[in-house]
């Protein structure tokens, strides 16, 4: 019997990777999450987590095993972004770089630098540091996307808790375009979308009057989670 011998192509291929710009809203303000690399190229620069696709898993795949095995975070909203082909991004070889969005939910979201990461921290998105490859694009293309959303999706309702008040709600937004909302003007387009319910509780903060707390209706929440 003749041996399996392995594939041969006229034309050369590409390697593929994924890369994942993870957004979460801390102390007030919009985050990223970045490793620090612990191997050439780049070596102790920092970048988006992710890595490179193995022949028997799909993208999405690769990016959640990429998120995991980096910096300990699972269970994220994932959505596919853009690739990003251009000729020299890696000094290594041919890369293809697949990246995805993912969001982090309020509360507090430790990370664990694993794998070939030698740190993994949040950074400020408008104070990041100088970063590896073309992951300056990659972060700028997601956060386009991410405010180009704001008004057609549930995308920001990622950010809180399963139940939240309106002036939560418009805290997310206002820290998402970077400026102040009108709050009697949101509030009208909120409950306008019929896509949040009252729970029939409140919530106290300080001295002030409780207020109501609302959650995503049934549908959509469905929708938001998927």
């Amino acid at each position: 019997m003749s041996q399996a011998k392995p594939h041969c192509y006229t034309h050369p291929h590409p390697a593929v990777t994924t890369d994942i710009a993870v957004f979460a809203i801390r102390d007030d303000a919009l985050h990223l999450l970045l490793i620090r690399r612990g191997n050439p190229p780049f070596e102790g620069a920092w970048a988006l987590p992710g890595g490179f696709l193995d022949i028997d898993e799909d993208l999405e795949t690769c990016a959640a095993r990429e998120l995991a095995e980096e910096t300990g975070l699972s269970g994220l909203y994932l959505e596919q972004l853009c690739t990003f082909g251009a000729v020299g991004r890696d000094p290594r070889e041919r890369v293809i770089s697949v990246a995805y969005l993912a969001l982090a939910p309020a509360g507090e979201r430790s990370v664990q630098a694993g794998d070939d990461a030698a740190d993994a921290r949040w950074f400020r998105l408008d104070a990041l540091p100088a970063l590896a490859f073309d992951h300056a694009e990659i972060i700028a293309t997601a956060q386009r996307r991410l405010v180009g959303k704001l008004d057609y999706s549930t995308i920001a309702f990622q950010f809180l808790p399963e139940t939240f008040t309106l002036g939560e709600l418009q805290r997310v937004y206002e820290i998402l375009v970077d400026a102040e909302i009108d709050k009697r003007n949101f509030r009208k387009w909120a409950l306008a979308l019929e896509q949040i319910e009252a729970t029939g509780e409140t919530r106290r903060h300080g001295n002030h009057r409780p207020a109501r707390l609302y959650r995503l209706t049934d549908r959509e929440r469905v929708t938001y989670l998927k």
